[in-house]
């Protein structure tokens, strides 16, 4: 018999498909809701054969027992999530920071991470979500490092002269509202920092090439645009069909969401 959740995503799908003038946005539709449905039936099998820490990349063997804030969980939990960005965290973990300012941290994911891997770092991490910033808290005291997380909400551009200390990395994913906060002529010493910043060009039409623009004059600049990597797949996903290991990997993404970091230049 199915559950009530079973149940619930069966008649939506049927809505969706049943609807007048049913077409393919429809059809995307339902199709990308049973991919979660069945997204989460796959998570579960993850944790309960695999267990709650990251199976691979920068931050393996991070307890992560929270569920994410956005997205999807199982491809933090394999640790092949934004795989792109592997080689940068691992160059950020090599190059000592002082400070890590984390905007729109989430659950805490980079955050906690980057605090594991940078043992010296104070981390700043800023979410305007509650939720969000109570699991923050608890990923932090399981992974032993709340001494070193500090948490709190939104950031203003007239924050980063309070916030930027030292070598300092800017991490920002905060669905489109980059273009508005990232502004070093309204915040001169973002000049001084490091900026790994995720852009919702989706949202934003232009505003990649705009951050660009902004900071070319006192960065160094690369885009980083998405990348699956299945190297953290536990053995016994071998057994699945290749959709559902696609499905492991799949970040629940609705349109390209590029990176850029940039690293300031010095004299």
């Amino acid at each position: 018999m199915a559950s009530g959740t079973d149940k619930t995503v069966q008649e939506r799908v049927i809505a969706l498909l049943s609807a007048d003038g049913a077409g393919t946005k429809s059809l995307n539709a339902a199709l990308r809701l049973l991919a979660k449905w069945r997204s989460e039936l796959l998570g579960q099998a993850l944790l309960e054969r695999s267990g709650d820490r990251v199976l691979w990349g920068p931050f393996k063997g991070m307890a992560y027992p929270v569920r994410a804030a956005e997205g999807a969980r199982t491809p933090r939990l394999i640790g092949c999530y934004e795989a792109s960005l592997v080689p940068v965290i691992e160059e950020i973990a090599l190059d000592g920071y002082d400070r890590v300012i984390d905007i729109g941290s989430a659950e805490g994911y980079y955050a906690v991470g980057l605090a594991l891997r940078l043992p010296g770092a104070r981390v700043i991490a800023r979410d305007t979500d509650a939720t969000a910033q109570a699991a923050c808290a608890e990923l932090a005291r399981i992974n032993c490092v709340a001494e070193r997380v500090e948490i709190g909400g939104a950031v203003n551009p007239g924050d980063f002269d309070g916030m930027i200390a030292g070598r300092t990395l800017i991490l920002c994913d905060i669905e489109g509202d980059e273009e508005a906060l990232l502004d070093p002529d309204a915040a001169p010493r973002l000049r001084e920092a490091d900026l790994l910043v995720e852009v919702h060009e989706g949202m934003r039409p232009g505003c990649l090439d705009l951050l660009e623009r902004r900071f070319a004059p006192s960065h160094h600049i690369q885009r980083f645009g998405r990348r699956l990597q299945d190297e953290g797949m536990p053995p016994w996903a071998e057994k699945l069909s290749d959709m559902d290991r696609l499905l492991l990997l799949w970040e629940w993404r609705a349109s390209p969401t590029p990176w850029l970091w940039m690293r300031r230049r010095t004299a």
